[in-house]
């Protein structure tokens, strides 16, 4: 008999983790909803060439990526932001903006499993698309923020910076595209020497090489004197310094509406997406050196996929490593549960009552289980305990003649006999 194992990189969510999984998934939802966000839903598979367009070097070479039937280039896509682009340039391409969108899924890419890394994993995403304004930002910014504090997170940061900055002082020297993509996927993976190797190749004046290392270094929790040092760093870059104010207006109003969190502001920090034109940022806990939550503005994607000029911003958490995080900091998982009921016959001639009693109390909204086992009721009841059921109701011939049954508190430990017919209204007022 063949044994099937799991690919590697993919996983199985049992019971317990698949209800922290749709925890996750329900308070990022509820959140789309409080900000005014309305779900779509994408494909999981696209045209290569439209995943591949600006992901990134290492995205790219990890995608699952194959030939369809019809000879068509297709991936499974590694991330959202590209689907979403597409539709906001075709279907959406006359929608009054601001468009806010949200939505949630799979995601693919054939990484080298490890922990918080996996091949298939899930996210949530918010876009915020038709405004170049830092308000635009801010909310983004306010979003990712709120949603650390619903799950319950005592600590965390978001790390900041601003591409704008570091392709301000490349493009002023005259570095093209194709080589500041290079460059930032280096900064990405912290290979700093090695992205100053490539500008140095690249003929950059010393003047650029030294600013750059100063950019390197400048860092920090004070958000206005770490901005206040890279102005000064980048006194020569009139682009640069224009991104610099970009991001203090942003965080400026962040704090001005209230929206108060941990920030490290890195300002030679870069994102492997290719795309990215303003701010970035990314969300940690202290217990994990991995991001749980990252987005940044995007101003030319969608006109690079045939819509109008349209300026966008956006995050995603990731639900796979929040719940990783939960776990860490030890957060309890608030799931509501409504009253669970159990019918159990105490023989076989009565399991046609006990289906027909289950059909009764679900059409009043009530979650109801039968034994369906050929359990004893003694065993039944351990089962019902087991299920952390509410009330288990037992059906036996007696009680039956006269239209009731026996009503038994599985907390408490207590029973009594109630008739048929007053069954739902006291289970609705007992399990609200």
């Amino acid at each position: 008999m063949t044994t099937f194992r799991l690919l590697r990189g993919m996983r199985d969510f049992l019971p317990g983790y698949a209800e922290r999984m749709r925890y996750v998934e329900q308070v990022s939802r509820e959140l789309a909803q409080l900000y005014g966000y309305e779900e779509i839903i994408t494909p999981v598979m696209e045209r290569y060439e439209l995943l591949a367009a600006k992901s990134g070097e290492e995205i790219r070479e990890r995608m699952y990526a194959f030939k369809d039937m019809g000879g068509r280039r297709v991936a499974l896509r590694p991330e959202f932001t590209a689907s979403i682009a597409r539709l906001v340039a075709t279907k959406m391409r006359h929608a009054p903006k601001p468009l806010k969108l949200f939505c949630v899924g799979t995601l693919y890419r054939y990484d080298e499993p490890q922990y918080g890394r996996f091949r298939e994993f899930w996210q949530s995403d918010y876009e915020l698309i038709g405004s170049s304004r830092p308000e635009a930002d801010a909310e983004i910014l306010a979003i990712t923020n709120e949603l650390m504090k619903r799950l319950g997170f005592r600590s965390y940061y978001i790390k900041i910076g601003h591409v704008g900055i570091l392709r301000g002082i490349l493009s002023e020297e005259g570095i093209q595209e194709e080589q500041q993509n290079r460059i930032m996927q280096l900064l990405d993976k912290k290979r700093w020497k090695e992205a100053l190797n490539v500008v140095q190749d690249l003929g950059a004046p010393q003047r650029c090489i030294t600013t750059l290392k100063t950019i390197f270094k400048t860092r920090g929790n004070d958000a206005s004197q770490v901005l206040k040092e890279a102005k000064g760093s980048v006194q020569n870059y009139e682009s640069s310094i224009a991104a610099v104010e970009n991001l203090q207006q942003i965080l400026q109003l962040t704090r001005a509406g209230g929206i108060n969190f941990e920030t490290l502001i890195e300002v030679g920090f870069a994102r492997g997406l290719e795309y990215y034109t303003g701010i970035i940022f990314e969300s940690y806990v202290p217990e994990m050196d991995i991001a749980l939550v990252g987005g940044g503005r995007y101003d030319k994607l969608i006109e690079l996929f045939g819509g109008e000029p349209t300026p966008a911003v956006g995050v995603a958490p990731g639900i796979d490593r929040l719940v990783l995080a939960m776990k860490k900091q030890r957060i309890p998982v608030k799931v509501r549960r409504e009253g669970r009921v159990m019918v159990i016959p105490v023989n076989e001639e009565l399991h046609a009552k006990a289906f027909e009693l289950s059909t009764m109390l679900r059409g009043a909204g009530i979650s109801t289980e039968v034994e369906v086992m050929g359990r004893t009721v003694t065993k039944a009841l351990s089962d019902a305990d087991r299920r952390a059921v509410s009330y288990a109701i037992i059906i036996g011939p007696e009680e039956l003649k006269e239209g009731k049954v026996v009503l038994r508190n599985m907390e408490k430990r207590e029973q009594k006999v109630v008739e048929i017919q007053n069954l739902p209204e006291f289970l609705l007022g007992s399990t609200s």
